[in-house]
């Protein structure tokens, strides 16, 4: 690659981030010509492509492209100090190329048309909306927690293998299609993620590859929330790019799902939400309602904590600086704080579909 060229992908990087800005003026477009034109063809020829294959291709692409840009900066080191704008130009022309190759393939998704106005519900819900539904889902999640044959002290144990759990996980789509077609999941490429210990220390439950649409979940983490992560980086292949509309429809898989543990999982899960956001919002509310959670629910929690509080350190803390900056550059302007949306769907779309 000449320097004209490395120069002319370097101003092409500038001009996609401008074009990503306006972009996200016009989020119509985007759901009608990318999310629900263009990329269900990309995903689905990519998921044929490489799902069958029992292994992540994509922890593999990654694995290479570290390799790979480890050594290059090696080489180049010296680079640096006798020809610091060549060594500019590779790194910018690389970018723009891969940031271009992402947006393609995935990352347009960022700026279609928020779930909440294509589900046709509110944003907005108020405290005691959100009491009368925390205290219905604590009814629902003790129901679910005794019809799996517990004792309302004990924490449910996980039936399936990892491999049942992605098997299973489909069936929430299926019947989440009959109602609405673009949640139609098919054909199927979630696997379990080579790097599992690299992302338990990152804080990571599970991740989308947008160059091999391959969805990957760690396969440490414990209990009910590998059914929901599972759901979860599914319906990022499906094109919904946000996290908390990827907890919501994750939610939805789940408890649409024919399997009565798959239900429970999901109504544990939005539960945490909900009491959580009652926690911020008026303490006293929520030391009231949590007296109500069976405490067979708040051990499958205490599990889930204590996982993850023996990974905490400095590279979680590191991974989340980052990826928090990477949402609020693509459209996300809370970053991973926004557990509110995510209740706000909740809360909203029971409105009119009552638990």
């Amino acid at each position: 690659m000449n320097r004209r060229t490395k120069i002319i992908l370097t101003l092409l990087l500038i001009a996609q981030m401008i074009g990503l800005r306006l972009l996200s003026y016009f989020p119509e477009f985007v759901e009608k010509y990318y999310s629900l034109g263009v990329f269900p063809v990309i995903s689905k020829i990519s998921r044929h492509l490489f799902g069958w294959i029992p292994f992540s291709v994509g922890d593999v692409f990654y694995s290479a492209l570290i390799i790979l840009g480890v050594r290059w900066i090696y080489l180049n080191l010296k680079r640096i100090k006798t020809k610091p704008l060549g060594f500019f130009l590779d790194i910018t022309a690389t970018l723009s190329i891969a940031y271009f190759l992402f947006n393609m393939l995935w990352g347009f998704n960022y700026y279609r048309v928020p779930l909440h106005q294509t589900l046709g519900v509110e944003r907005e819900y108020t405290t005691e909306q959100l009491t009368s539904f925390t205290k219905d889902l604590i009814l629902k999640a003790n129901q679910l927690h005794r019809e799996l044959g517990y004792e309302d002290s004990i924490k449910v144990e996980n039936p399936f293998s990892h491999r049942q759990i992605f098997d299973r996980s489909t069936n929430g789509y299926d019947n989440l299609s009959e109602k609405f077609p673009t949640f139609s999941y098919h054909p199927k490429s979630i696997k379990p993620s080579a790097w599992s210990l690299g992302l338990s220390y990152m804080g990571y439950s599970g991740y989308y590859n947008p160059f091999t649409a391959e969805a990957q979940v760690n396969d440490m983490i414990l209990g009910h929330r590998f059914t929901v992560v599972t759901c979860h980086e599914e319906a990022h292949q499906l094109g919904y790019a946000a996290e908390n509309e990827a907890n919501f429809l994750a939610y939805l898989a789940t408890t649409h799902n024919d399997d009565l543990y798959f239900q429970y999982a999901g109504t544990i899960f939005a539960l945490r939400y909900c009491v959580n956001e009652l926690a911020r919002r008026d303490m006293n509310l929520y030391d009231e309602i949590i007296d109500t959670v069976n405490f067979g629910i708040l051990e499958s929690y205490r599990e889930v904590r204590e996982f993850w509080q023996s990974y905490e350190g400095p590279l979680e803390f590191i991974s989340k600086t980052f990826f928090d900056g990477f949402l609020k550059a693509n459209n996300q302007e809370k970053g991973i704080q926004s557990y509110s949306y995510m209740v706000a769907l909740l809360v909203n779309y029971h409105q009119e579909k009552p638990l």
